[in-house]
């Protein structure tokens, strides 16, 4: 045992005297100070009001010739554009699908550096996995200057089992902070076991010796990666999301060299076709790096080596508010999270190869892992259930190989930058945290290799974004004193749309109550409201998928909320697009599977329909009993008419139509429109098993059985022998 812990003792400290060197030895001396980075930026202005969608559309087909063009419009192919248009330089860019699509909006929503990395780097003695590292700090800083609306410091806790990793896990993260320096978020402590039950009373507290607890950053990522685009598109760049690149435009240049000049696109909504003129082409594409460099070039190498990472919610009660959590050691080696993220708790994430897609699914195998990992952390009275996941996603990670150097067959830890013969600009690789040292990287490489004049250097660092200019943290009391909003509902509106929250505001309707006074809630259990929905569309929202995914993060959150709230979004935003009635279908069947698919409720579904039944005799006689009481004609099925007439006699009377279809679409297995026997008793052994949380048409079913025995034991009783009339 001593002289295990005088092993570890010497690893800490080298740790420890590891940081310090290379913090020294490595500073970087291309990072320009802080304050004349800041002075450059507030020279940079937003230019103009946000154009419409048709306006940027119009700009792209003016025939006239960008600097650049931007392919892809996630984290990094946005940060592009604001880095390229705030150096003065006429910016474009398309999106396929819409901002935020792809990985962009299914990540971890963690803005770290990475603990893990900064281990390996000091004990691997590899200095480019530590720049990285440090990088990843200096990044984190900026974001959480740059869109504090958005953002967060989030303590994250790393409980301690044996006594022996305490201080080598106190000395790695205090090494974590020593790196980050003066741009560290808060200092990183150590709590005792009792401070550590306190702080996080859902952990598991037998053999627990202590925890340590360090800051990282947290995001709303499809949000901010909205707001990067709208800030470009203020500066003057046209962006546009659901437009296609179809082919890559060449000519020869004054050497005889052939070199991309343009693109012919498609715009995927009207499905016109047209081509757009551009000094330099960026591919950012993600996971799909390597079909647009086959645009370019059909014979290159693949670099692309594409990881999937699901993801699950799971609700709030799962986590404190404030307080996350990290398992560095699962029983296969990968590393779990479990944070508070909008009121609900994200668990994940997996690493495993995958086929690149555009729509990556969830895997139950991937669920069951993260589950069983959680089991091993909270304490016994918190019964980690199937049911309890409310949504779940699977974002496609792009790992690359380096084709700047020979050896292809080891990934880059970092981001690559890569000029093509033809002049093609690739990024690639990285992680959200860079995003902005990503562009300003690339761009540096673009105004190289293409030989574009910009009127400035970069100025992205410390750079406000989309509704951070006006934003404090007590902005919200205004929205609930001017304007009549709900606390909970201004709260949301201030932390997603900043001093844009207003604007917002503005558009609701009025609910018909003394309070509040605006804003209806598309939802009950969520503070979404009608007025982001037609905002939204003013934020390029085009579709039902676009709005329900990325400018409300609903599917994210609960799979089966957004499900029902979908009809009464598709139709504000059928009202705004002038859609038909048959669009307006369409728009809603295409969410449907969406969520379906990518957000997991599909293989929820399934999953209920194979669980064996575990009820006992006396449990199916119970229930069949219940399900007869809504059922009065004996017809062997329960119809909309049977559930709402049970609702209405215990006194529901203000529930929806749609609503009614909702309680019958959760359990009607074989979609006949009415619910059987024996898909009742499938629901109630799933409940039993943990795979369904609960089941509002169980509740109804209840219920309605408990009003009919009061019925029939006040008929029994009567006013002389019930002492007075008084009902017991």
């Amino acid at each position: 045992m001593a002289s295990r812990l005088r092993r570890f003792g010497i690893t800490a400290a080298g740790v420890a005297i590891g940081a310090a060197l290379t913090t020294y030895v490595l500073k970087p001396s291309d990072i320009s100070p802080h304050h004349v980075q800041m002075e450059e930026t507030q020279r940079v202005r937003r230019k103009r009001t946000l154009p419409s969608r048709a306006e940027q559309v119009k700009a792209l087909q003016s025939g006239e010739e960008f600097d650049v063009l931007i392919i892809g419009g996630g984290a990094t192919g946005a940060g592009c554009a604001l880095d390229a248009v705030t150096r003065g330089l006429k910016t474009a860019l398309v999106e396929r699908d819409d901002f935020a699509s792809g990985t962009s909006s299914k990540s971890t929503k963690l803005i770290h550096g990475g603990v893990r990395y900064l281990q390996k780097a000091i004990l691997g003695l590899d200095i480019e996995q530590y720049r990285m590292v440090k990088e990843a700090l200096h990044e984190r800083a900026s974001m959480l200057r740059s869109a504090p609306h958005l953002t967060r410091p989030l303590p994250i806790m790393l409980p301690v089992y044996t006594w022996w990793e305490i201080p080598y896990f106190w000395v790695g993260i205090k090494a974590y902070d020593f790196v980050a320096g003066d741009r560290n978020v808060k200092s990183s402590y150590y709590l005792s076991r009792e401070d550590a039950l306190e702080l996080f009373p859902m952990l598991r507290g037998d053999r627990l010796r202590g925890a340590i607890v360090y800051y990282d950053g947290q995001q709303d990522d499809a949000r901010m990666c909205l707001a990067i685009s709208l800030t470009a598109a203020r500066h003057g760049a046209a962006i546009t999301n659901h437009v296609e690149v179809l082919e890559l435009l060449k000519k020869k240049n004054e050497s005889g060299k052939n070199v991309l000049c343009g693109a012919k696109v498609r715009d995927n909504i009207t499905k016109k076709e047209w081509t757009i003129k551009a000094k330099c082409i960026i591919n950012a594409t993600g996971p799909f790096t390597d079909s647009i460099r086959k645009m370019d070039n059909p014979s290159v190498k693949e670099i692309c080596c594409p990881s999937s990472g699901v993801h699950i919610v799971l609700p709030g009660y799962y986590s404190p508010a404030q307080m996350g959590l990290l398992d560095p050691s699962t029983s296969d080696g990968r590393v779990i999270f479990f944070l508070p993220w909008l009121n609900g708790t994200i668990a994940g994430t997996t690493d495993a190869p995958c086929d690149v897609t555009a729509s990556p699914a969830p895997g139950e195998d991937d669920i069951q892992f993260i589950l069983n990992e959680i089991k091993n952390y909270l304490n016994k009275d918190v019964d980690v259930r199937r049911g309890d996941v409310l949504s779940a996603w699977s974002g496609i990670r792009p790992l690359v190989s380096d084709p700047n150097k020979g050896d292809t067959q080891s990934l880059a830890r970092n981001h690559i930058v890569h000029v093509s013969e033809s002049n093609m600009v690739t990024i690639a690789g990285g992680k959200w945290t860079t995003y902005r040292a990503m562009a300003e990287h690339t761009m540096d490489a673009a105004i190289k290799a293409c030989d574009l004049k910009p009127e400035r250097g970069c100025v992205t660092d410390g750079l406000f974004i989309e509704g951070a200019q006006g934003w404090t943290p007590t902005m919200y009391i205004r929205l609930v004193q001017d304007l009549g909003l709900e606390v909970e509902v201004a709260k949301h509106l201030a932390i997603s749309y900043g001093d844009r929250a207003f604007a917002v505001a503005k558009m609701a309707s009025l609910t018909g109550k003394r309070w509040p006074i605006i804003g209806k809630k598309l939802h009950p259990e969520f503070p979404y409201i009608d007025a982001e929905v037609r905002y939204g569309v003013r934020e390029y929202a085009c579709s039902c998928v676009d709005m329900i995914a990325r400018r409300l993060r609903l599917s994210f959150l609960n799979v089966q909320a957004a499900s029902e709230a979908l009809p009464y979004i598709a139709d504000i935003m059928a009202e705004e697009l002038k859609w038909s009635k048959d669009e307006k279908e369409k728009q809603i069947k295409e969410c449907e599977h969406f969520l379906q698919t990518q957000m997991g409720q599909q293989i929820n579904r399934q999953l209920k329909e194979k669980i064996p039944i575990n009820l006992s005799r006396e449990e199916v006689n119970q229930y069949t009993k219940r399900f007869e009481t809504i059922d009065k004609e004996k017809k062997g099925y329960v119809s909309i008419t049977d559930i709402k007439r049970a609702m209405r006699s215990f006194g529901d009377a203000e529930v929806s139509g749609e609503e009614l279809h909702e309680i019958l679409r959760e359990i009607d297995s074989n979609m006949n429109g009415q619910v059987e026997l024996d898909e009742y008793l499938q629901m109630m052994s799933a409940i039993k098993s943990g795979y369904i949380s609960h089941s509002r048409f169980a509740a109804v079913a209840e219920q309605e059985e408990i009003r009919k025995e009061q019925e029939r034991l006040r008929k029994q009783i009567t006013v002389d022998r019930s002492g007075g009339g008084q009902r017991k």
